[in-house]
């Protein structure tokens, strides 16, 4: 088991960038693929990013690419997501989650969640 704690979020104004964390308790995080969603007003929960157990591994949603970058510590149990020329579309409240490999962009197929970090960029 896995426990999930998202920190990073805030204001920003469009253009601008952040770096969300995700901090996980247990000695097995090296072993979990690692994904991160963002749930905006009235939407659904929808794919961002995603990492493989190593970090060799990484996939992204045609929305973020080329902005979003995705990375792990393995030594820290913590997971990244560094968000670069942020949109007022990309504001929402973002959740890392945590499954067994493979890498998985499915939120079904994610068994443990963190509370989410809300990110707002202003236009």
């Amino acid at each position: 088991q896995v426990q999930l704690v998202e920190s990073g979020g805030g204001l920003v104004q469009a253009g601008g960038s952040l770096r969300l964390s995700c901090a996980a308790s247990g000695r097995t995080f090296s072993s979990y693929a690692m994904g991160w969603f963002r749930q905006a007003p009235g939407k659904e929960r929808e794919f961002v990013a995603a990492i493989s157990w190593s970090g060799g591994s990484t996939y992204y949603a045609d929305s973020v690419k080329g902005r979003f970058t995705i990375s792990r510590d393995n030594a820290k149990n913590t997971v990244y997501l560094q968000m670069n020329s942020l949109k007022p579309e990309d504001t929402a409240v973002y959740y890392c989650a945590a499954q067994g490999p493979p890498l998985r962009v499915d939120l079904n197929e994610y068994d443990y969640w963190g509370q989410g970090t809300q990110v707002t960029v202003s236009s």
